[in-house]
This record gives C-alpha cells, structure tokens and sequence, in this order.
C-alpha cells in the first residue's frame, strides 16, 4: 500500500518562498499521476498542481499560475512543490495525491482516479 508524507509546510511571510516534499513509502511513485492540493477553513479541496507519471505534463490551478512550481523524482520517490510569492490566500493544509490513469487536468479539476492521499501540511502565510 502506497503511503505518502509531506513535509515542508510552515509559517511564511507574504512574498516570501516555501517547497513541500511528498515522500512514498512502500511502492514507488513511477506509475502514479502525482499532485498537490489544499483545502482553507471552511472551503472545499482544490486541485493546485498535478503532474504526470515521466513529469513531461504539468497542470496548474490559475491561482497559483506563475508562482508554484511542482516537480517529481521518481528514483527519490518524491514530489515537491516550490511555492514562490506566496499570498495569505495560500494558507491551508496542503495535500499530496497519488493518481492512476488519468490526466493532469481530470486529477486536479476533478480529482480523478486518487487512490491515496496524504495526511496533510499546514501552511501559512502571515506577517
């Protein structure tokens, strides 16, 4: 059974930078559609990023176009997600994803075929 943990949430001054790690454990990451979502105080989870099995596709969420940037090691196991420009808007628990058969864009707009989630890292962005 796959399990994924995420690291590197924390508080962060407006403007300023922060990368989430997403480790697996026992499986390997190489046939799963992985991504970041988040879900805020009393919103819904949304899809931020999603990224294909070689990293060759990319989807963003238009809130974080431009700032974020998601990225994969499969020998490590690992995804990451470099946060740059952060806003207050930004903060909430921020979740890795692991997908199969699916598109970028059907995962992170529709969550499509997740079959694991991780437990979550809180981020927060505040002077």
């Amino acid at each position: 059974q796959l399990q994924l943990v995420e690291s590197g949430g924390g508080l962060v001054q407006p403007g300023g930078s922060l990368r989430l790690s997403c480790a697996a454990s026992h499986s390997t990451l190489d046939d799963y559609v992985m991504g970041w979502f988040r879900q805020a105080p009393g919103k819904e989870r949304e899809g931020v990023s999603c990224i294909s099995l070689r990293g060759l596709a990319t989807y963003y969420a238009d809130s974080v176009q431009g700032r974020f940037s998601i990225s994969r090691d499969n020998a490590k196991s690992t995804v990451y997600l470099q946060m740059n420009t952060v806003k207050p808007e930004d903060t909430a628990v921020y979740y890795c994803a692991a997908a199969e058969s699916t598109t970028v864009q059907a995962m992170c707009v529709r969550q499509n075929n997740v079959r694991h989630w991780g437990q979550g890292t809180q981020v927060t962005v505040s002077s």
